[in-house]
């Protein structure tokens, strides 16, 4: 990790497709003086909506009440509809749209029917160069590994958060274990995974660097960070923010142009969505796009790209609070800088 003029830690580029993610670099949002004042505005405005709870609430109703009805999924989830696919869905109805589905290329399924079918979406709000593109999807099922896997390689994805334990409290299985492979290298047909370190932080983060590469291939492998929050409970919300602002600073100063950060949870929606909301109106604001405070708006966008993003009432305060924790965080590391 290199050092600014400052003494500051900066992130340190070894090639344009790859990042250097060192297991003791704690990252930080600097402001500009521009982005103190864009902060500063969208937390007065922000906060002050949180002082009107029930406005908010109205808010989320009335996402739910325009929520996609089982027979538009039907006409706009042809390819995960399809029979030969529907064994790859964790939940039959939590599904992606044929419109901006992830599509494996070269498709490994000998059933050309498949159509290189994964349950993932591509989740953004605009085309712009300054933000971070998703990929939200379900947590992996264990007949769906490589595919996962060939999804990471083929789209360059920098950074995997997932959002869920592998077994809930009620020993439910929310999520295929893909990841772990601290004994040796692991094997998903013709993908081989190496963890290279891991790390757990006072939040409960465990921070993962691994490399996966085509067995084949002379091509290096690729270095993606996995984070893992165990501790965000199914359908509910932190007890704090910390974690989730902790996971955004950690990847913030990731360059778009690398690769989406892929997104999971059990299904790929309900607290998907929320990190995708919080991370997307952080940044947005930090550029001065102010139309980032409407959140509603936000989550439809993401909600017409993957079905119930943002499941819970609670998941759509917690957005806010967490926002308006982040702003409050970046403000005062500015003052006391200056």
């Amino acid at each position: 990790m290199a050092a600014s003029s400052s003494g500051k830690p900066v992130p340190v580029f070894s090639s344009p497709k790859r990042f250097d993610f060192s297991s003791n670099y704690a990252s930080r949002i600097s402001l500009t003086l521009d982005q103190f004042k864009y902060c500063t505005d969208a937390l007065r405005f922000l906060k002050d909506k949180l002082q009107i709870p029930h406005r908010i609430e109205q808010e989320f109703a009335r996402l739910q009440a325009n929520r996609v009805r089982p027979s538009e999924m039907a006409r706009s989830c042809t390819v995960a509809l399809d029979a030969v696919n529907l064994t790859k869905n964790r939940y039959k109805d939590v599904i992606p749209f044929d419109k901006n589905r992830v599509v494996l290329d070269p498709c490994k399924d000998y059933r050309s029917s498949a159509r290189g079918y994964i349950n993932a979406s591509f989740i953004k709000t605009s085309d712009s160069e300054n933000l971070s593109r998703f990929i939200a999807t379900q947590g992996p099922l264990p007949h769906t590994y490589e595919d996962f896997w060939e999804m990471v390689i083929q789209y360059h994805c920098p950074v995997i958060v997932m959002l869920t334990r592998l077994v809930d409290n009620y020993k439910i299985l929310k999520c295929g274990d893909y990841f772990q492979s601290e004994d040796g290298p692991r094997d998903f047909g013709n993908i081989c995974l190496v963890t290279k370190w891991t790390r757990t932080t006072n939040t409960l983060l465990e921070f993962r660097l691994l490399e996966v590469k085509y067995k084949e291939s002379a091509e290096p492998p690729l270095s993606v960070l996995h984070i893992l929050y165990p501790e965000w409970p199914d359908h509910g919300v932190p007890r704090d923010t910390n974690a989730v602002r902790e996971i955004l600073k950690r990847t913030y100063h990731v360059p778009p142009s690398l690769g989406p950060i892929l997104v999971h949870c059990s299904a790929g929606i309900g607290r998907t969505g929320t990190y995708c909301t919080i991370h997307n109106t952080i940044q947005r604001i930090l550029v001065g796009d102010l139309s980032a405070l409407d959140l509603a708006n936000t989550i439809i966008i993401f909600r017409s790209q993957r079905i119930g993003m943002v499941q819970t009432k609670e998941q759509y305060f917690f957005c806010y609070k967490a926002i308006i924790d982040e702003l409050e965080n970046l403000i005062s590391e500015f003052n006391h800088g200056s």
